[in-house]
């Protein structure tokens, strides 16, 4: 285990990190940046000694288990998870849920595209982060923030017929969702409502499907704003099994002007 690396990888993310980033007290001015070393032992549920020794290059081999607390508490990315267990000498296991965290610079990104409603999902298709317009859009986001219980359930938006049906999409990324992290209670109390509920959701499961993100053109139906068509470009965020959703409206169309009008209602 190449112990100076460990030791540099982890004092580079504890100093990135502020007190806001993880919930704690400020305190006293700090004398350096980001975290002190028993702050990230308190979030990671160790003793100070055990882990300042880790970050002096003179700790034991830490175990998997201490290795998740580690990456939990210093918020890393899935890429970032991997690196550590490798510098480790440990195999990554398979995070046991998803990432339902945004990080900061994309959740501030959201609200620097204007005419444009952007939204993050994590991998159970919960909406995680939003801006304005997209929160006027797809009307009760934060009542009900999860697309794929919206769909099934009939919660949000109709989308009409005329348009690639998100039906087959959701459940193609919750049945993905749930061979990845099959010990995720909220995602299982999630499948278990919608097999109860939805007898689209369960024969779309049955015929295990498979679909990419990309672009598609939808009509949505808005119970104020009425029809509205829209371009939907989904990037995904691999590194934390998650999803950037771009709603637009192509130039100089009607649903341009609507976007237009609800972006200066909503400051946006």
């Amino acid at each position: 285990m190449p112990r100076a690396e460990l030791a540099d990888f982890l004092r580079t993310r504890r100093a990135r990190l502020t007190s806001a980033d993880v919930g704690v007290p400020s305190g006293q001015r700090r004398r350096t940046p980001g975290l002190r070393r028993d702050e990230v032992a308190r979030l990671a549920h160790m003793s100070v000694d055990y882990y300042t020794r880790l970050e002096q290059a003179r700790g034991p081999r830490p175990s998997a288990r201490v290795l998740d607390t580690l990456a939990e508490a210093l918020h890393l990315s899935l890429a970032e998870r991997a690196h550590l267990f490798r510098l480790a000498g440990a195999a990554p296991a398979p995070p046991a849920e998803p990432v339902r965290r945004v990080r900061p610079h994309v959740a501030a990104m959201l609200h620097r595209v204007p005419g444009t409603a952007a939204l993050v999902t994590d991998a159970t298709y919960n909406a995680v982060a939003w801006n304005p317009l997209a929160e006027a859009l797809l009307e009760g986001l934060r009542d009900e923030p999860n697309l794929a219980r919206r769909h099934f359930l009939r919660l949000g938006p109709a989308e009409s017929p005329e348009t690639e049906a998100f039906g087959p999409i959701a459940a193609a990324r919750l049945r993905a969702a749930s061979a990845r992290y099959p010990d995720d209670e909220p995602l299982s109390r999630l499948l278990s409502e919608l097999f109860a509920r939805s007898a689209e959701f369960r024969g779309l499961w049955d015929t295990h499907p498979v679909h990419a993100p990309g672009n598609r053109r939808k009509v949505l139906t808005h119970s104020e704003l009425g029809r509205l068509r829209v371009n939907c470009d989904v990037l995904p965020m691999d590194e934390d099994g998650q999803q950037l959703v771009l709603v637009t409206a192509d130039p100089g169309s009607p649903t341009a002007e609507v976007f237009a009008r609800l972006g200066e209602r909503h400051g946006s």
